[in-house]
């Protein structure tokens, strides 16, 4: 069975995508953060304009007009369902791989200071390039990987001290 996301685009429109309905687009990367998308016989033109991965919030450009994109995985929408919230308290520790992909940048290194929300890593998967920022601030202890590695879901790449 095929996992559903739900994105709210403006948080005003709501809708549901599966793996398959992805893997229909035809998406070719034109330069960093731009995108030519075929959809149903469709052309369009989509930059990505601002990406918060740990909180999966994007700010898209598509077609010239500009549109704020939450994503919900099914993972969260059960954790919705359920009135459950997540500790504010909880302290990352490990930065794993979301998703099989192509290391395309290491922005950090072993012993380096890192504030919230600073840039660790760009990984690229499913045509897409996804940056991965640091949850917390804190000090570097490994990086497990480099430019040009390719990565499987789960596998770990950078931790903290």
């Amino acid at each position: 069975m095929s996992k559903t996301y739900k994105l709210s685009v403006n948080k005003s429109t709501s809708f549901e995508f599966t793996e398959q309905d992805l893997e229909k687009l035809d998406a070719v990367s034109i330069q960093e953060n731009h995108f030519h998308i075929l959809n149903k016989h469709k052309a369009f033109q989509a930059e990505l304009i601002t990406t918060d991965f740990n909180s999966r919030k994007y700010t898209v450009k598509v077609n010239g007009n500009t549109y704020q994109v939450d994503i919900a995985t099914p993972l969260d929408s059960l954790i919705k369902e359920m009135g459950i919230s997540l500790g504010a308290g909880k302290v990352v520790n490990a930065i794993k791989a979301p998703m099989p992909g192509l290391i395309l940048e290491v922005a950090v290194q072993v012993g380096q200071e890192v504030q919230e929300n600073d840039t660790l890593l760009i990984l690229e998967a499913m045509k897409m390039e996804n940056t991965l920022f640091s949850p917390r601030a804190g000090v570097i202890k490994s990086v497990s990987i480099e430019k040009g590695n390719a990565v499987e879901k789960g596998q770990l790449l950078i931790e903290f001290e």
